[in-house]
């Protein structure tokens, strides 16, 4: 019993509790993108994407045309309109691919997720880089008194008060900030970032070619 105690004051408080929780995230990180690569063609995604943005490309050498050949821009913007009309209908079912992971883990996870996020309530549970102290390691921790006291000193150089107003954060700031930097690190790694994700790069080309109009002419 006192083990189990020991145990679970180790994950629930720093620097302890910030460890745990970035493996939680690891975790979760590892386990949607197995499942990406087990129920998603990643390879007919990124052949797809390739498309849409070949398609977009295109639109931006047709506008060019509009002054220099005004037939040729007639006939290549209406044939790239009705190739259009098709790739929306390959994106929506992009999107229903891509949403095949989040439908099986949604549930357990916001289940898992309510069980932990109760061990932590809005206790602190991590310091911002921003308001850690910039000293060694071992620090003060000779000079450290509770228990609590010399983990905050041996982690972070020196003893200081912990809570919220104090430059801490919560389980659901820490857990957001761990998701999002390892996800984006686990979907590169396993080659996933251009493929399941899209990618910055063709979120960008897209958004340009959305934003450029065929002038009427």
């Amino acid at each position: 019993m006192q083990q189990t105690v020991d145990f679970l004051y180790l994950i629930t408080n720093p620097p302890g509790s910030m460890f745990f929780i970035l493996l939680i995230a690891l975790t979760t990180a590892l386990i949607s993108a197995g499942l990406t690569k087990w129920l998603v063609d990643t390879d007919e995604i990124e052949r797809k994407q390739r498309q849409i943005k070949a398609h977009g490309e295109e639109k931006e050498k047709i506008i060019e045309l509009a002054d220099k050949d005004p037939d040729k821009y007639r006939k290549m913007r209406k044939r790239w309109e009705r190739k259009d009309e098709m790739l929306k209908k390959t994106q929506q079912s992009i999107g229903m691919q891509r949403l095949k992971p989040t439908c099986i883990t949604f549930l357990p996870m916001i289940i898992i997720f309510g069980i932990i996020r109760g061990l932590f309530l809005n206790n602190p549970v991590a310091l911002t880089p921003m308001n850690a102290n910039d000293l060694p390691l071992v620090g003060s921790i000779f000079a450290a008194s509770g228990g609590e006291e010399i983990w905050t000193a041996w982690f972070y150089g020196s003893t200081r008060a912990i809570g919220l107003t104090d430059g801490w954060i919560n389980f659901t700031t820490w857990y957001f900030l761990c998701s999002l930097g390892i996800n984006t690190l686990v979907q590169r790694l396993l080659g996933l970032q251009s493929q399941a994700s899209g990618g910055m790069d063709q979120m960008m080309g897209g958004s340009k070619s959305k934003a450029l109009e065929f002038p009427d002419i």
